[in-house]
C-alpha cells in the first residue's frame, strides 16, 4: 500500500523550539496528545527533528491540534506525481445517467508515513517528543501522495466505472444495475485497502451533482453556476461609487470585448462631475451586456492543467473578491470570479487581516483546482509577503496558516492600479436583500452606504499592527530597515546601506536588536543590569507627538521632568533621537513653563534616614485647604513609605483627629500593614489623644519635625509640591473638582521611573 515519503535529500536536521504556552493551555496540548496517542495516529520519537505546535480554537470551541511544518516543507523536494486532467475527466462522464460522490473519513490519517521518514514529523509540546505514524495535514507533498493512493486502489477499473482526483471520487452507470455493480466494485477496493467513508459527505444514486466545479448530469457537463455567480449577480448600481467599481471589472477586460468603449459609454457618462445619476433603458442595456461580455468567450474559458493557475484576490471595507485565470497565448484569461460580503466581526478587521481573509476564503473556494498544485498569488497588500514566514502565530492567524500550508504556492506583490479585476469584486455592492447590511441599517437607522461609512471609520484601530506598519513604511527612515527584515533575516551590507539617510543606518546599526511582530518592526532592549527586557516599538515620526502628549501632557503622564518622561516613553517606545525631542518636549511645554517658576530656596545639609525595608517607616501630612469640590472635600491627606517612596493622596472633608484616624487605618494600614515608625509635622490633629493612643495601641513610634520648620521633612513637602504642581494643571477653572484627579494623578506618579528607587 502507499506510503506517505518525505524527502529531504542531505539537508540536515531542523529543529525547533517549543513555544511557551500558557499553563492552561499546556494542559490542553497534553490531553490532545494522549488523545492522539490512544487512537494510534502518532508514537514517541527519539530522532533529531522537531516542529513547533499550534492550538487553534475552533469555532465550537473546542482545540484543532496543528504542527507548524512551514520549516520542513521548505527544505521537501517535490513529488512530481501527475494529477489527471480535469477536461479529460470530465469528458470521459459523458453518457453516464446515474452518480455517486465519496468522501474519505480523515483522509490524511489513513495513510501511513514510510517508517524512515517518520521521524521527520517529529513535533514537541515541550513534554516529550512525539512523531506521526500516519500522514499529518500540512505536509507538501500530501496531495501527490492521496492521488498515488487512490489510484493504486482503484486501479484497473475502467472511467466507465469510476473516476478519481484527489479526494474526490465519483462512481457512474448507464443504467441502474450498472451503476449498483460499480459502487459493489469499488467497495471491495476500498474495504481491501481499509479505507473508511464519511457516510454524512457520501451522495448516493444522484442525477445531477457537483464535482470539479462543474455541474454534471445525463443531459450534459455544465459550468457551475457559482463560478460567474459573483458577477451574474452584481446588482444594478444606484451610485457613482458602485458603478465605478463595475467599470474597473470591465476595464480589466475590455481587450477582449469588440467595441468596449461604444457599449460602455452610456454607463461611463453616468460617472462625469458634472452628470446627474440617471439610470436609463441605454444604461441598463450596456450593463446587461457587458455582464454577459464578462461571463462568456473569449474572457471565460475552461480550465487547462498544463498551464499554471494564477489566483488574483483583494479585500475592501465591503467585500472580499478574488479571480482565478490562466496565461492563454500570452492572454489572461478567466476560469471563475468569487465575491464575498463581509460579516460584521469581518468588518472590524484590520487591513492586513481583510487581506489574509481574502487569500484564505479565495483559496477554499477554489480548491478543486489549487489543491495540488503550484499557482501564483497576486495581492496588492505588501506586508503579506511576510505570510509564509510569520513567526509564533496564534489564534485565527495560526488557523488560517495552518490551512494554507497544504497549498504550494507563490505570494507576488502587485500594485493597486493594475488590481483592478479583483479589487472591483471586493466591493461589488451587496443586494437590497442582504441580510448583514439590513441589520445594520435597523441598528444605525441609516441608509446603507452611509452605515458602511460609519462602520468603517469609527473602528479603524490606528495602533493595530497594520496601521502601525502603514506609518512605519511611510517612514523615510525606517521604511529601508522594514522592507529588508521583511524580505530577509540576513543583514545588509555597508554598501547596501550607504545610500540611506543618517537615521537609517543609525536603525542598520540596531539590526540585531530588531525584530518583526506581526510584520511591525520592534526593538529588543535590554536594561543595563540585564535582567529585563522590554520590546519598544520603532515609533514613525508621524506619531511622535501623539506619544509625547500621552506621556508628558495628559494626566497620566502627570507634565513631569525630562528623566520620568523619558523613562516612560522607552518603556513602550523608540525612535531615532528620542532624547532630543523628550527634552525640547518638555522644555517647549507652555502649561509646565507657566506654572513652575525658578527655585530660590536654599539646600541645607541633608540628614539620611536609615530604612530597612518597604512600610516600615512612613510620613504623614495634611496638604490644604482647598476650595471645597462638589463631594465636600477640602483636604489631602498625604501619606508616603520612605523605603519604596509609595504614595498615597486621600481627600477629606475635615482635618479633624477621628477623620484623620479613620482613614489612616482604612487606606493605609488595612492595606499594607503596621510600620514601626511614624513621622509628621507639628499639627494638633497629629498630636491628639486619639491619634496618640492609636499609634499606642498598633504598637507605632510616633516622631515629629522641629517645630515651625516641617521643611525638616523634606520627602513628602517634595512631593506635596507636585500634587500641587499637577493639579493646578488640570483643575477646571472654578477649581471644585480638584479630589477627582487625584487617582490619575497618583497613577502618573507611581508608574513614572523615581530617581532613589
Amino acid at each position: 500500500m502507499t506510503q506517505h515519503r518525505i524527502n529531504t535529500g542531505d539537508h540536515p536536521p531542523i529543529q525547533q523550539y517549543p513555544r511557551r504556552l500558557r499553563l492552561a493551555r499546556k494542559e490542553e496540548a497534553e490531553h490532545l496528545v494522549k488523545e492522539i496517542v490512544d487512537n494510534g495516529i502518532i508514537e514517541e520519537s527519539s530522532g533529531p527533528w522537531a516542529s513547533p505546535i499550534v492550538l487553534v480554537k475552533k469555532k465550537d470551541g473546542s482545540t484543532r491540534f496543528c504542527v507548524d511544518y512551514r520549516k520542513l516543507n521548505e527544505i521537501t523536494k517535490k513529488d512530481s506525481y501527475p494529477l489527471p486532467r480535469i477536461d479529460d475527466t470530465l469528458d470521459a462522464l459523458n453518457g453516464s445517467q446515474w452518480f455517486t460522490t465519496l468522501d474519505l473519513k480523515s483522509g490524511h490519517w489513513q495513510v501511513e508515513v514510510r517508517p524512515e521518514d517518520r521521524e521527520k514529523t517529529a513535533f514537541t509540546t515541550g513534554q516529550g517528543l512525539w512523531q506521526f505514524k500516519v500522514m499529518p495535514f500540512g505536509l507538501r507533498n500530501a496531495p501527490a501522495t492521496f492521488e498515488r493512493l487512490m489510484e493504486t486502489v482503484l486501479r484497473g477499473l475502467s472511467s466507465e466505472a469510476c473516476l478519481v482526483y484527489l479526494d474526490d471520487i465519483i462512481i457512474v452507470g448507464r443504467t441502474f444495475e450498472e451503476h449498483l455493480n460499480n459502487l459493489r466494485k469499488v467497495f471491495q477496493r476500498l474495504q481491501k485497502a481499509n479505507l473508511k467513508l464519511s457516510l454524512k459527505k457520501c451522495r448516493f444514486f444522484q442525477k445531477e451533482v457537483a464535482y470539479l466545479g462543474h455541474v454534471i448530469s445525463a443531459e450534459r457537463v455544465k459550468t457551475d453556476p457559482g463560478k460567474i455567480k459573483a458577477v451574474v449577480d452584481w446588482p444594478r448600481p444606484d451610485k457613482i461609487h458602485d458603478l465605478r467599481s463595475f467599470l474597473a471589472l470591465c476595464t480589466y477586460y475590455r481587450r477582449f470585448v469588440k467595441n468596449f468603449s461604444t457599449i460602455a459609454r452610456p454607463l461611463h457618462k453616468l460617472t462625469e462631475a458634472k452628470s446627474n445619476f440617471n439610470w436609463t433603458d441605454e444604461c441598463e442595456k450596456s450593463f446587461n451586456s457587458l455582464k454577459q461580455a464578462l461571463t462568456s468567450s473569449p474572457i471565460l474559458t475552461y480550465p487547462r492543467t498544463d498551464k499554471d493557475f494564477i489566483l488574483d484576490t483583494d479585500a475592501s471595507n465591503e467585500g472580499i473578491g478574488a479571480v482565478l485565470s490562466q496565461n492563454t497565448g500570452n492572454e489572461e484569461r478567466v476560469i471563475a470570479y468569487f465575491s464575498k460580503s463581509l460579516g460584521k466581526q469581518e468588518r472590524n478587521y484590520c487591513v492586513t487581516r481583510k487581506e489574509l481573509l481574502a487569500i484564505v476564503k479565495s483559496i477554499e473556494h477554489f480548491h478543486h483546482y489549487l489543491y495540488g498544485r503550484k499557482f501564483l498569488l497576486r495581492a496588492d497588500h505588501a506586508s503579506l509577503r511576510w505570510l509564509l514566514n510569520f513567526k509564533e502565530p496564534e489564534g485565527q492567524i495560526a488557523r488560517w496558516i495552518q490551512r494554507l500550508q497544504e497549498y504550494d504556492f507563490e505570494i507576488q506583490h502587485r500594485k493597486g492600479t493594475s488590481h483592478g479585476n479583483a479589487d472591483a469584486l471586493s466591493r461589488r455592492p451587496c443586494k437590497e436583500s442582504c441580510k448583514q447590511c439590513t441589520n445594520a441599517e435597523k441598528k444605525f437607522g441609516m441608509e446603507r452606504d452611509i452605515s458602511v461609512k460609519v462602520l468603517t471609520t469609527t473602528t479603524v484601530d490606528p495602533w493595530s499592527s497594520c496601521e502601525i506598519q502603514k506609518a512605519q513604511l511611510e517612514d523615510p527612515a525606517i521604511k529601508p530597515i522594514l522592507e529588508k527584515k521583511l524580505n530577509s533575516a540576513d543583514r545588509p551590507s555597508c554598501q547596501e546601506i550607504a545610500p540611506e539617510s543618517p537615521a537609517t543606518k543609525r536603525y542598520w546599526a540596531l539590526w540585531d536588536s530588531l525584530h518583526l511582530k506581526d510584520g511591525v518592526l520592534y526593538r529588543k532592549w535590554e536594561s543595563d543590569h540585564g535582567n529585563s527586557c522590554r520590546w519598544q516599538l520603532i515609533l514613525p515620526k508621524s506619531r511622535i507627538p501623539e506619544v509625547l502628549r500621552e506621556t508628558h501632557d495628559s494626566a497620566s503622564g502627570g507634565h513631569f521632568g525630562v528623566m520620568k518622561t523619558l523613562s516612560k516613553t522607552r518603556e513602550r517606545f523608540y525612535w531615532d533621537r528620542l532624547r532630543a525631542d523628550v527634552e525640547n518636549w518638555c522644555k517647549e511645554c507652555h502649561a509646565c513653563g507657566a506654572r513652575k517658576g525658578p527655585k530660590t530656596r536654599t539646600k541645607g545639609r541633608l540628614q539620611r534616614y536609615n530604612v530597612g525595608a518597604p512600610f516600615e517607616r512612613m510620613a504623614l501630612d495634611i496638604l490644604g485647604p482647598f476650595p471645597v469640590t462638589t463631594k465636600g472635600n477640602r483636604y489631602v491627606l498625604v501619606l508616603m513609605d520612605y523605603f519604596t517612596k509609595w504614595p498615597e493622596a486621600i481627600p477629606m472633608t475635615d482635618q479633624e483627629a477621628s477623620t484623620l484616624a479613620e482613614e489612616h487605618v482604612r487606606s493605609w494600614i488595612s492595606c499594607y500593614g503596621v510600620p514601626m515608625i511614624l513621622h509628621s509635622d507639628q499639627g494638633t490633629n497629629f498630636n491628639s489623644t486619639l491619634f496618640t493612643k492609636l499609634c499606642e495601641l498598633l504598637g507605632i513610634l510616633k516622631i515629629r519635625t522641629t517645630a515651625l520648620h516641617p521643611e525638616s521633612d523634606g520627602m513628602v513637602e517634595r512631593f506635596n509640591r507636585t500634587i500641587l504642581n499637577h493639579l493646578s494643571l488640570f483643575v477646571s477653572r472654578n477649581q471644585t473638582d480638584w479630589d477627582t484627579h487625584l487617582p490619575l494623578f497618583l497613577l502618573a506618579y507611581r508608574s513614572a521611573e523615581h530617581e532613589v528607587t
